[in-house]
């Protein structure tokens, strides 16, 4: 199969593509629940021929080898969607495009399965569960399914601010995301009489100044901000001996983010000790930042070209916003990956309740993809 031929394959199952997206939109289900989704990608694949796995406990991941010898190329999408509050109830909801990225990647690999192309090599398409706990592509490398893939691609609706509809970045160089939660102990006492106790509210206030005062390279993007604080009870006469905070951190490379939290965990214990309180510290949530190969953006440009003309390529889309894609080249050095930012006119928002796109860039979505793993198989 050429690039030509793909293209056109493509127009021809417009209908089929939108359907797809319709259907897996209509079944929203958070992280480590998306088992109707896990369901219906699978039951997709095994119709194509392909070799399905589950994997544990949600997710699936479809194998199609060819001729040996070749390449071995993954196609990832994310499958989970979002809870929000509606009332008394929590829903979910698919605002942040995962129905897109899955209806893209289950259409490429049925476009290519269908047409008669036998890859010279072997081409996975990995669904993966859990992207908004930033858990999922760790569950994925666990089980072994990135085991020798020497080319990974993905690919994630964009806002109207970054890309507009008939547009598309070769790379989205997302930043590193971190946040820490802090437990802080101090010492009770009747608040007529403070200096018997240790007060964690002004250990609190302290360790937000020490924070605010932490530098690092200001021409790399980086920030450090508590945004969460809880102390004390109902009763307004009491000294309180323990405080709880969060802290999200947030810097655009790797090296950035392991000085930042190393500043901000120093700035905490010694503001602490300035009231004589003691501070416990744990992880709670990190991914890492995004990994350029050149190689990888040189294909995708070549792609976002061929389907929309040099009008349409954006140059790589820089966001502080986080994404577990990059848990696969950071754990997996030699893996070489890309995401790519589809404009589709997205507003108001990622991760808005009431997000909405264009659906036809979706078409333009599957296009980039099935060129890109031609290119990588091909080479021509």
């Amino acid at each position: 199969m050429n690039a030509l031929s793909f293209l056109q394959q493509v127009d021809e199952n417009q209908e089929r593509i939108l359907r797809t997206y319709e259907e897996l939109h209509c079944m929203p289900e958070p992280a480590w629940k998306e088992f109707r989704t896990t369901q219906y990608v699978a039951e997709r694949m095994r119709k194509m021929g392909l070799k399905v796995i589950a994997a544990k406990p949600t997710g699936v991941v479809g194998f199609w080898r060819g001729k040996s010898g070749g390449p071995a190329v993954g196609l990832r999408a994310d499958l989970d969607a979002l809870l929000y509050h509606d009332g008394q109830e929590e829903t979910a909801v698919h605002a942040c495009g995962h129905d897109a990225h899955t209806a893209m990647v289950l259409s490429t690999a049925e476009i290519l399965s269908c047409s008669g192309f036998y890859p010279p090599g072997e081409i996975r398409f990995l669904f993966q569960p859990a992207e908004e706990k930033a858990a999922g592509a760790l569950c994925f490398i666990e089980q072994g399914f990135l085991d020798n893939v020497d080319y990974l691609v993905g690919i994630h609706l964009r806002p109207a601010e970054e890309a507009r509809y008939g547009q598309a970045s070769p790379a989205v160089l997302h930043g590193s995301s971190l946040v820490l939660e802090g437990t802080i102990y101090g010492q009770a006492s009747h608040s007529a009489r403070p200096h018997l106790g240790i007060n964690v509210i002004n250990a609190a206030a302290a360790v937000i100044n020490a924070i605010n005062a932490v530098s690092v390279d200001p021409r790399v993007p980086a920030s450090a901000k508590v945004t969460r604080l809880q102390a004390g009870g109902e009763a307004h006469n009491i000294i309180p001996d323990r405080a709880l905070f969060t802290i999200d951190l947030r810097a655009q490379n790797n090296e950035t983010m392991t000085e930042l939290r190393d500043k901000v965990e120093r700035a905490v214990k010694a503001a602490t000790g300035t009231v004589g309180a003691q501070v416990d510290m744990k992880e709670l949530a990190y991914v890492p930042a995004a990994r350029v190969d050149e190689e990888m953006l040189e294909k995708a440009r070549w792609a976002i070209r061929e389907v929309m003309g040099e009008d349409g390529l954006l140059p790589p889309i820089i966001t502080p916003g986080g994404e577990d894609f990059h848990f696969y080249s950071y754990h997996l050095p030699r893996l070489k990956s890309i995401m790519i930012g589809l404009g589709c006119d997205l507003v108001p928002g990622l991760h808005h309740p009431q997000m909405t796109f264009r659906k036809d860039a979706l078409l333009q979505g599957v296009k980039i993809l099935g060129l890109i793993i031609l290119k990588l198989l091909n080479g021509s």
